[in-house]
């Protein structure tokens, strides 16, 4: 379970700080302005876990601030945030502010607030602490998220919590799951209530996209099959281990992207559903009756179909997909053929019968062709 393995008195905190890559430059850079390391920056700093980036809060123009640090990659205005680059460590600098919601789902309107207001919108206790960089280290934790770091405790900070954003239910599988982490008994209630159809498809999936490129994401599959949310099902997190699996083979690497067929493993495609089916259960007797098959199946689909059962797929994968002619319509045409469909039919019945090693080579290419073009 979770735990903290860095002593929180000054020196301790001043010491565990000293080795986060870019803390020296930050504190030299923006010397004589108010900056906090906060969030999951300080949760995994108390954890004793290393950390490719930074978040800081400001109580100034987070994109101005950002400028002194190097040229932000991004910003935000509207929300005072800006995003910069310290070698190979990602900075993200944000104004303190403050939220509301227009009602419940909504994005967020924010306005500039103080430090303590800025904690008291986060998520999580264990992501509502900052320790400040523009003076002597100490632990800044007005909800007690030490404490629940400490227990491996995920607690929400305020019940309508997952009614004002209900996508930090999401969130919280995907730290419960990474940080190996219980949830706090109301924290679970008030998941199980969440009602994601307050919030638009493409921000649950943006979640669950962010879910399952996490090393723990079957895991948090699994809690929110049980939470009941997002659909997510009790065979997701074996169809996403499956998934890696595959992929992890070169060939296979070859023909889909990890990322949208984890996606897809976790929440398959209605649309999709019909041609995994055909595809699981097809019985091809040669390698040209699976290409057609496969005439217009997404990788996803592939993907779905060959951790479903469909093995011959593996011929595909490995040989069939990499079958090409020697021939093109040119020869057809330059041996008589007229231009036009008879050239496209010819070119097929070679394909066709090269994937099924009944053609080699040029030649027989070329014979099979004409004869079928003809």
């Amino acid at each position: 379970m979770a735990g903290i393995l860095v002593n929180t008195e000054s020196e301790s905190l001043e010491h565990a700080l000293g080795g986060l890559d870019g803390v020296a430059e930050l504190r030299a850079a923006l010397a004589g302005h108010e900056v906090w390391l906060v969030g999951g920056a300080v949760r995994d700093l108390l954890r004793g876990e290393e950390r490719a980036d930074l978040d800081i809060v400001v109580t100034e123009d987070a994109a101005e601030l950002a400028s002194r640090l190097g040229e932000p990659e991004s910003a935000q205005e509207t929300f005072n945030t800006a995003t910069v680059r310290l070698r190979d460590v990602q900075v993200d600098v944000a104004g303190a502010r403050r939220e509301t919601y227009a009602h419940p789902g909504a994005l967020p309107e924010v306005e500039p607030a103080s430090l303590s207001e800025d904690l008291a919108r986060r998520d999580f206790t264990v992501n509502a602490m900052a320790i400040p960089l523009h003076g002597p280290a100490e632990l800044i934790d007005p909800s007690r998220g030490l404490t629940d770091l400490d227990a491996g405790l995920l607690r929400v900070l305020h019940p309508n919590s997952f009614r004002d954003d209900p996508t930090r239910a999401l969130r919280a599988a995907r730290y419960a799951a990474r940080l190996d982490m219980g949830v706090e008994a109301v924290t679970l209630a008030l998941l199980e209530a969440t009602d994601l159809r307050l919030v638009s498809a493409d921000r649950v999936r943006a979640e669950i996209r962010r879910i399952v490129a996490e090393e723990a994401a079957p895991d948090a599959l699994m809690l929110l099959a049980g939470w009941g949310l997002a659909g997510i099902d009790a065979a997701a997190p074996v169809r996403l281990r499956a998934t890696r699996e595959l992929l992890a083979d070169p060939d296979w690497a070859e023909v889909a992207d990890l990322g949208e067929s984890s996606l897809a493993a976790a929440i398959p495609p209605p649309a999709s559903a019909a041609i995994v089916e055909t595809l699981t259960f097809a019985t091809p007797d040669r390698p040209s009756a699976g290409v057609t098959l496969l005439a217009g199946a997404e990788p996803t689909e592939l993907v779905a179909a060959r951790i479903a059962g469909a093995e011959w797929l593996d011929g595909w994968a490995r040989a069939w997909r990499k079958v090409s002619l020697e021939i093109s319509g040119t020869d057809l045409m330059d041996a008589g053929v007229p231009q036009g469909p008879a050239v496209g039919a010819g070119l097929q019945a070679a394909f066709r019968s090269k994937l099924d090693g009944e053609a080699a080579g040029h030649e027989d290419e070329l014979r099979i062709a004409l004869a079928a073009a003809t």
